[in-house]
């Protein structure tokens, strides 16, 4: 076949599939060929194959490539633990987080982290594990809520050095339930206790918030339908001292340089 395929059918080819466009950069217009004919249809340059993949999975025709200090990691939908939820839910997997916070602490061209959650909360104990491992990390860090940072969210959206809030964002704080047979014995209950202060205790100590104040936001009535707890909306969040500050994205990236920046002076401005 020729260097410049053309459009026509194809015998004994059923269905046709008109030949692929060539990528401009990889094979660039020729001009070496006296009876090139500009206005000739079957000579047409297209998308590379790069762009064609990027309008499939992003939407867009150019997704732009940057070397940056800063690693965004997202927690979105619902946090998966030790029981598979069903395939239609999103999840984020903390078994797929951990490598990733492991990889990070390692890296020595990342020195700033920015968590983004938009989360309806999920599995107590995963939750938690992601928070420890976040308010572990020598580097500065940074979190923004999206949208909603609920239940086991809001331990994870705390863990940070700094905090930020949409203000349109919620975050929902209520006790911790469980689904599925509960046996009703003491142990039970005990247990209930216990992992519900382990979930008060880390929030009040990563946070501005009392532990007085917090545990009256998780058992208030009247809040919720039916239920026990409170729902904060942006500014609700930083007044009674959960969230650090109203904010977007550029708030939350510059404050994380700012913590960089005070990081690589030695004025130790990180909280944790």
């Amino acid at each position: 076949m020729s260097y410049y395929q053309s459009f026509d059918e194809v015998p004994g080819v059923f269905p046709y599939q008109p030949p692929s466009r060539p990528d401009p950069e990889t094979y660039p217009e020729r001009t070496d060929n006296p009876n090139h004919d500009p206005g000739d249809r079957t000579r047409v340059t297209g998308k590379s194959k790069n762009t064609i993949e990027a309008v499939k999975e992003m939407g867009t025709t150019q997704v732009p490539e940057i070397k940056s200090n800063i690693h965004c990691l997202t927690i979105v939908g619902q946090i998966e633990g030790h029981l598979v939820l069903p395939p239609q839910n999103k999840t984020t997997k903390y078994e797929h987080l951990i490598p990733q916070l492991v990889a990070l602490e390692q890296s020595t061209e990342i020195e700033g982290v920015l968590i983004v959650l938009n989360t309806v909360g999920g599995d107590v104990e995963a939750g938690l594990a992601i928070a420890e491992i976040i308010a572990s990390l020598s580097k500065p860090t940074t979190s923004l809520v999206l949208g909603g940072g609920h239940s086991i969210g809001v331990p994870i959206a705390v863990s940070t050095n700094y905090s930020f809030i949409a203000e349109t964002a919620s975050m929902t704080i209520h006790p911790i339930r469980l689904t599925g047979l509960v046996i009703g014995v003491p142990q039970t209950y005990e247990y209930l206790d216990k992992m519900q202060d382990r979930v008060v205790r880390f929030i009040t100590s990563h946070s501005r918030v009392t532990e007085e104040r917090f545990r009256d936001l998780m058992f208030r009535t009247g809040e919720l339908a039916r239920d026990i707890g409170t729902v904060l909306i942006g500014q609700d969040a930083v007044d009674c001292n959960l969230v650090d500050e109203v904010g977007g994205m550029s708030q939350a990236i510059n404050k994380l340089k700012q913590l960089i920046d005070e990081r690589k002076a030695g004025d130790g401005g990180l909280k944790h």
